[in-house]
């Protein structure tokens, strides 16, 4: 079983910058489709990028797009979201999600384990 632990989070002014980490257990890391999700106070969770088992084939949502990168260091078991320009509307818990195929997926029923998330909050 793979396990997925989220850091990272925190309260940043609007226009900051925030980097989410993923850190994954066991050894197959690299053979995995990875993504990041974020859920907003009474909103449904929506997937933010999404990135294929050597970083590549990277997918942005469009509120994301230009802003937020997302990257991986297969050595390391750990997967990264790099957030600019935050805005206040970003608010939400990010979740860091993976699955068993090295493809692109972008619906949260094609992810096979999460993690927990991390609380970011923007502040205007």
């Amino acid at each position: 079983q793979v396990q997925l632990v989220e850091s990272g989070g925190g309260l940043v002014q609007a226009g900051g910058s925030l980097r989410l980490s993923c850190a994954a257990s066991g050894r197959s890391f690299s053979s995995y489709a990875m993504a990041w999700f974020r859920q907003a106070p009474g909103k449904e969770r929506q997937i933010v990028a999404a990135t294929r088992w050597n970083g590549a084939g990277t997918y942005y949502s469009d509120s994301v797009k230009g802003r937020f990168t997302i990257s991986r260091d297969n050595a390391k078991n750990t997967l990264y979201l790099s957030m600019n320009s935050l805005k206040p509307e970003d608010t939400a818990v990010y979740s860091c999600a993976g699955r068993f195929s090295s493809g692109s997926y972008f619906r949260q029923g094609d992810y096979d384990f999460w993690g927990l998330g991390t609380q970011v909050i923007v502040s205007s």
